[in-house]
């Protein structure tokens, strides 16, 4: 199985500065400013956006600005893909094995470390799934593994691959663990959260990994929309 130039390389100066931007406002400005803005639209269209429309909004919304700034970087990636399926299907089975094997393993080390400290980005994603279980599956399967592969490994792994290896998997990993912990930690006002974040290490290093061996994003954005898709049966089950 030879390991392939992974395509983030081929990211223009555009969609490098454009993705940047968006990056820093996904990770650091929307999480706050997007129910103020949906009740805002609400009230001018008189009507009420409630949390399942909000979510649904708010996740086509960034869909869509992630296919417009790295439309030509998701082109170039899946005609990868295309040129070696059969390699990319290879690393996707192997990402799956050992995305579940160290993850286990990582879960139970952090259990030692922080007890029974509730992860609450799960507990919201249930209690999305138990509100609307159809537009969740759509957003969690689809819209937020596209997205995120192709911020986090796209721009962050892919950008930084060819001046440093080892920087592009600590920070994309660090980066993607800290995406679903740090605005816990700062709304309850407890830093302990972020100890939460060993539990997306390995998950970070997983996908990165699949991508920088196959070369094509679709490889990361499969395993992770698989991930997520027994994460969704398992609750429903």
């Amino acid at each position: 199985m030879a390991k392939r130039k992974a395509s983030g390389a081929y990211l223009t100066e555009g969609e490098k500065i454009a993705g940047t931007v968006f990056f820093v406002i996904y990770l650091l400005v929307l999480p706050f400013v997007t129910r103020p803005a949906l009740d805002l639209l609400g009230r001018l269209l008189g009507t009420t956006i409630g949390e399942s429309l909000g979510n649904t909004i708010y996740y086509y919304v960034i869909f869509a600005v992630t296919l417009i700034i790295f439309h030509r970087f998701i082109g170039h990636t899946t005609t990868l893909f295309l040129e070696n399926a059969v390699g990319s299907l290879k690393v996707l089975a192997v990402g799956f094995i050992a995305f579940y094997g160290l993850n286990e393993l990582t879960y139970r080390l952090t259990r030692l470390v922080v007890g029974n400290h509730t992860n609450l980005n799960d507990m919201t994603i249930s209690a999305q799934i138990d509100a609307a279980p159809r537009t969740t599956l759509l957003i969690v399967v689809i819209l937020a593994p596209f997205v995120e592969e192709v911020l986090f490994r796209g721009l962050v792994f892919g950008g930084l691959r060819g001046k440093s290896r080892l920087a592009a998997y600590a920070l994309s990993c660090a980066l993607f663990a800290l995406l679903h912990v740090w605005q816990y930690a700062l709304v309850n006002q407890d830093i302990t959260y972020l100890v939460l974040m060993i539990q997306y290490l390995v998950p970070g290093l997983v996908l990165a990994w699949c991508f920088d061996r196959s070369g094509t994003l679709w490889t990361s954005i499969l395993l992770h929309a698989g991930v997520n898709a027994l994460s969704y049966w398992a609750i429903l089950a």
